[in-house]
């Protein structure tokens, strides 16, 4: 296989990742926004709706909401890749979602993948410093484990950069555990918004999102990488965990989650994946706020988790958010 099928097979292989502080981002990966901030507009012919989602125990996943005078803004957290069957729909967030005219994801368009391929040549692949330079024999033992478990061999891994190596090596040990991307929450909501005519929009580009993994120092992707490597045997229950938590409401455990598969992980990691993003989201909801209307935003459950969680981040803007 040469680099540019690779190249093929990673765009495609990305919608998969859903894990630690990273599933927001990593999954995201395959969801390609062309402008940020552009609503999309609804085809002609709506397209089917999704089957019900099975009922979760008690209120099901928390959701959050901020009101002013004239704005209604729901926040829910979503998880990207789910078992067959997960219950996670509940009254609540149904009739929030349905009150809402615009629908925000943290990238808009999960099934356009034409923009990948340039992203990661750019940004992906650095041959002169192969991985194999990185790593002791140990970790390479494990990499070529990982790497050969979602369809590749360690030469066709050998010249991609430690963070995006880390991306590749996650899909593995969840797929063979049933988490699926057709499963994931964001494609079921966005499926229905389209269905009913409403507006979709992006808090961010696929680019920003490739981008920043990109200006990870080279010792922040080792670590990066090295947490994958380490949790490599663990990673589908502690992705068990985290969606029985959430599925719950458990915010306590999402909490947890997040710590550990951010901060844990490093200051650096848990800036990128989680702090930085918040912020910029924050201002944008500030921005919303200035206008009128409901709006329903479904982000990474992580994202609504721990110290610099969107709500924590709008409260220090003095603006109130509440669970519903």
């Amino acid at each position: 296989m040469n680099l540019q099928i690779a190249l093929g097979r990673a765009a495609s292989r990305l919608q998969f990742i859903g894990f630690g502080v990273a599933v927001g981002l990593a999954a995201s990966v395959a969801f390609l926004a062309v402008d940020a901030h552009a609503a999309e507009t609804p085809p002609a012919a709506a397209p089917i709706v999704p089957a019900p989602i099975a009922r979760a125990a008690g209120d099901g996943p928390a959701l959050w909401v901020i009101r002013d005078a004239d704005s209604t803004i729901y926040l829910y957290g979503a998880i990207h890749m789910l078992k067959d069957g997960t219950a996670w729909g509940s009254d609540k967030v149904d009739a929030a979602f349905d009150s809402a005219s615009n629908v925000w994801f943290e990238v808009t368009n999960p099934d356009d993948q034409s923009a990948l391929g340039p992203l990661f040549q750019q940004y992906a692949m650095s041959p002169d410093k192969p991985l194999s330079s990185w790593l002791t024999p140990q970790e390479q033992a494990t990499l070529d484990t990982a790497v050969r478990a979602v369809g590749m061999s360690p030469a066709q891994i050998d010249p991609a950069r430690p963070w995006f190596a880390a991306l590749m090596i996650a899909t593995g040990p969840l797929k063979a555990a049933g988490f699926a991307p057709e499963n994931s929450v964001e494609l079921n909501l966005r499926a229905r918004a389209l269905a009913a005519g409403k507006s979709i929009h992006g808090l961010e580009t696929l680019d920003q999102q490739v981008g920043g993994l990109a200006r990870m120092s080279d010792e922040g992707q080792m670590i990066y990488l090295r947490s994958y490597l380490s949790t490599y045997a663990t990673a589908a229950d502690q992705m068990q965990r985290a969606v029985a938590g959430w599925s719950t409401g458990d915010t306590t455990a999402m909490d947890r989650f997040a710590f550990e598969n951010g901060r844990a992980i490093s200051e650096e990691v848990h800036q990128i994946f989680l702090a930085k993003r918040n912020a910029d989201w924050a201002d944008q909801i500030e921005g919303l706020l200035k206008g009128s209307g409901v709006s329903f935003i479904a982000v990474g459950a992580a994202h609504l988790a721990g110290d610099d969680s969107l709500q924590a981040l709008l409260a220090a803007k003095g603006i109130t958010v509440t669970r519903e």
